[in-house]
C-alpha cells in the first residue's frame, strides 16, 4: 500500500479523520513532529472514532528521521506549488503523500528535498487557497490506489 505523511499537522480533527480514512485505505500514517496536538486529544480520539487499532501510525521527531526511514521510497510533496497535477503522477505500492501543515503547508526547507517534477497539485478555482487537509490526503490516496487496482495486498 501507501504512505500517507504528515508534516507537522496543527488541527487533531484532520488527523483523526485521516487515522480513520488509513484504516479503510490500508494506508500507513507517518506522523513528523512538531505535531500541534497531543495524540490523547479528546477531538483526534472522536474524529478517528474506533479506527485507532485498525490503522498504522509512525511519529518521528523531524523530517530528517522520516526521510531515512523511507529509504528509497518515492516522496511525493502535495502542495499548491506543485507543477504536476496529482492525477498525472504515476504511482507505486510503498510510494509516500507527503502533506504539509494545515495553517503554513511544507516548510522550505522541507520542499527543497523534493524534485519539482514529484511536487503535486490539486486542481482547483483560481484564487482560492486550498483544500481541507484531509480532503486533500482522501482524494490523492485513492487515486494512487486506483492506478494500483485497488489491490491491497491482501
Amino acid at each position: 500500500m501507501f504512505n500517507i505523511a504528515l508534516f507537522n499537522p496543527v488541527m487533531a480533527s484532520n488527523t483523526g479523520n485521516i487515522i480513520r480514512l488509513c484504516a479503510n485505505n490500508g494506508c500507513t500514517l507517518h506522523l513528523i513532529e512538531p505535531l500541534g496536538f497531543d495524540l490523547e486529544e479528546k477531538k483526534l480520539r472522536r474524529a478517528g472514532l474506533d479506527y485507532h487499532d485498525l490503522s498504522r501510525v509512525e511519529r518521528y521527531p523531524d523530517f530528517e528521521s522520516f526521510k531515512h526511514a523511507m529509504g528509497t521510497r518515492n516522496i511525493y510533496a502535495i502542495t499548491t506549488k506543485g507543477t504536476v497535477s496529482y492525477s498525472e503522477a504515476s504511482y507505486k505500492s510503498g510510494d509516500v503523500l507527503l502533506f504539509g501543515s494545515e495553517t503554513s503547508g511544507l516548510a522550505p526547507e522541507v520542499m527543497d528535498q523534493v524534485p519539482l517534477n514529484m511536487r503535486l497539485r490539486i486542481p482547483m478555482m483560481p484564487n482560492n487557497r486550498s483544500l481541507n487537509l484531509s480532503n486533500s490526503v482522501a482524494l490523492v490516496s485513492y487515486e494512487a490506489w486506483r492506478q494500483n487496482h485497488f489491490d491491497y495486498g491482501g
